[in-house]
């Protein structure tokens, strides 16, 4: 697609602005340093005309020889106004393999409560998929629904979102499947959100607010596993532990620190 290599040249004329570093703690047993997994990202825009254009990119920093193996990933955006709908068009790129750019088109248009999503290969020039989703005011409650289509595997479903003040309901339902969250505000610190779906499987998400930029939330699935995540500030912490009945085996611990130059 034309566009895609439009943007990967814009991104490569322009300036980037201040980057941010991100440092997380690799799975295994490493000697020294090498149990760090630093990574480098940052992002810029400027406008063209009606053309909002923004770009970035994020990347390994760890020693190597193989320079190509740095870059994680490239993308760049572009955003405009037609008729009322606003739309943007952006690609991404694993690495340096630009031929095969994820590319996804969006169209808004506010007055009408719409909204289209389209997902791309620049690669195989086809469409992945598509789902538009249209929103709707109900006696002080807000509803969307968006039905969805994979055009790779041909699947659909549809996805039905409830909010009010402090609750959420989302249901996802197709031919096959049909899954329901309850999101429950309790109070100003704390959030429960059991789901159910029609395989009977259960899980049950707690939200504890710590403070404004800190908060823990534990996410429980019954003979499956436990998800621990612990935010504090530029801080983030995962404890996953797998559950077989009322043993837990093990824990894989991750730990994430952002810092902003």
């Amino acid at each position: 697609m034309k566009f895609v290599i439009a943007l990967v040249s814009l991104f490569g004329m322009a300036a980037a602005k201040t980057p941010q570093l991100s440092i997380s703690v690799r799975d295994g047993n490493f000697d020294g340093l090498d149990g760090l997994d630093p990574q480098v990202s940052w992002e810029s825009g400027n406008q063209a005309g009606d053309l909002d254009i923004s770009y970035g990119a994020s990347a390994n920093v760890r020693p190597t020889t193989d320079i190509a193996s740095l870059p994680r990933n490239i993308w760049g955006k572009i955003s405009t106004s037609v008729s009322g709908w606003g739309v943007s068009a952006r690609a991404e790129s694993e690495g340096l393999d630009f031929k095969n750019a994820n590319v996804e088109v969006d169209a808004d248009n506010q007055d009408a409560d719409v909204n289209v999503h389209l997902v791309a290969s620049a690669g195989s020039q086809s469409i992945r998929s598509v789902e538009a989703t249209k929103g709707l005011d109900v006696n002080g409650a807000r509803v969307t629904v968006t039905p969805r289509f994979n055009l790779e595997d041909e699947s659909q479903d549809v996805v039905v979102n409830y909010n009010n003040d402090n609750t959420n309901v989302k249901l996802t339902a197709s031919m096959d499947a049909q899954e329901v969250t309850v999101s429950q505000q309790l109070d100003d610190s704390n959030r429960v959100a059991p789901t159910v779906n029609s395989n009977g499987d259960l899980s049950l998400e707690w939200e504890r607010k710590l403070s404004d930029d800190s908060s823990l939330t534990a996410t429980l699935k019954p003979n499956d596993n436990l998800n621990v995540e612990w935010k504090d500030s530029d801080w983030t912490a995962n404890i996953n532990m797998p559950i077989d009945g009322a043993n837990i085996n093990g824990a894989d611990v991750s730990i994430k620190r952002d810092v902003n130059f």
